[in-house]
């Protein structure tokens, strides 16, 4: 095909690529070019919408200052229903019959039949473990259960973390006081365990809502400007965020080896609450700036999914309309609908 041939030859031209490629660009609308030519008069009118614009975030700013009120107000909302969910967990409060009913959607029912068959085989299968073993107490394993399932924290996790996991019996979300600084604490709570001695683990996230002085219209609202975590009091022996490794050591002068023994850290979900510090003038290193960067976004997530609906993590369903979130997002994105 004589159009295929011309277009490879074309192709392996790179006078004609270059040409092409600038072409492009300027198809894409490659701004600098176009304000370039505008007449200068107009230029200062283009500058006076930009100054309005640096007026337009900072209104934007105070914006995120009331929703942050507002986060706060239906927090205290919530609560109750956490706590409630925290009493259900750890088996300090045992649910109603009426409490446990759950009506299942269209696409989960069965026929009357099939569904009445399945409830005489699962009360059998019930009956089989009651007698086998005492009812467990609550639910076991919620919160490690949920962390397993969600591919962000389960990839903090080691080995040696889950069986300290285990005694995790609830997570929950301060908000800063009003007329403080924005800021949000991360409260992991404990039941008495072999490990550490704290009941409550904590991880304060400083945020801002004003824009940057130097690059205003990068602004989309608060964002992380630091976290904070705090010290964990283990217990002689427990301590996984550190490994004890033997090395071999040749004296200079004798030129004897002997065997040392070195405390090295350890990977661990647990040095979540040892997070790299900012120094004063904000300049990390390029490993610090990549660990706080996943710090933070572990953080929001946290905040923003897990906590407000653990049990949908817990049983599968949020990770499966989370997927869907991706998808619709990147759908949008290549229908430029996405901000």
């Amino acid at each position: 095909d004589i159009n295929k041939h011309l277009t490879v030859q074309m192709m392996q031209n790179p006078q004609i690529l270059a040409a092409l490629q600038e072409r492009l660009d300027g198809l894409n609308g490659s701004p600098s070019g176009y304000m370039e030519s505008l007449p200068k008069v107009v230029k200062r009118r283009v500058n006076a919408l930009k100054n309005l614009q640096v007026k337009c975030a900072h209104i934007e700013a105070k914006f995120y200052e009331e929703v942050h009120e507002l986060e706060r107000k239906y927090a205290a909302l919530y609560q109750p229903l956490f706590d409630k969910r925290s009493e259900i967990v750890s088996a300090a409060y045992e649910p109603t019959d009426e409490e446990c009913e759950w009506k299942a959607d269209e696409e989960e029912e069965l026929t009357v039949s099939k569904q009445d068959e399945m409830k005489e085989k699962a009360k059998l299968e019930e009956e089989k473990k009651d007698e086998e073993k005492e009812d467990p107490k609550g639910i076991p394993e919620f919160w490690s259960t949920v962390f397993k399932n969600v591919d962000l924290l389960s990839d903090m996790l080691q080995e040696h973390d889950e069986p300290i996991l285990k005694h995790l019996q609830d997570i929950k979300v301060k908000f800063s006081d009003p007329g403080q600084p924005m800021s949000f604490t991360l409260e992991f709570h404990f039941e008495p365990n072999e490990f550490f001695t704290n009941t409550v683990l904590t991880k304060v996230y400083k945020m801002r809502s004003e824009p940057d002085e130097s690059d205003p219209f990068s602004f989309d609202g608060p964002e992380i400007m630091s976290c904070t975590g705090c010290t964990i009091d283990w217990t002689k022996g427990k301590n996984v965020t550190l490994k004890t490794i033997k090395k071999k050591q040749k004296h200079k002068g004798r030129g004897t080896v002997r065997t040392v023994t070195k405390t090295v850290p350890n990977d661990s979900f647990f040095n979540f609450f040892s997070p790299p510090e900012v120094p004063e003038n904000g300049e990390l290193d390029e490993d610090s700036e990549a660990v706080l960067t996943a710090d933070f976004e572990i953080g929001h997530f946290i905040r923003e999914r897990i906590v407000p609906r653990a049990v949908l993590y817990f049983t599968g369903e949020a990770i499966e309309d989370d997927d869907d979130d991706v998808s619709e997002e990147h759908l949008n994105s290549g229908l430029g609908l996405s901000r």
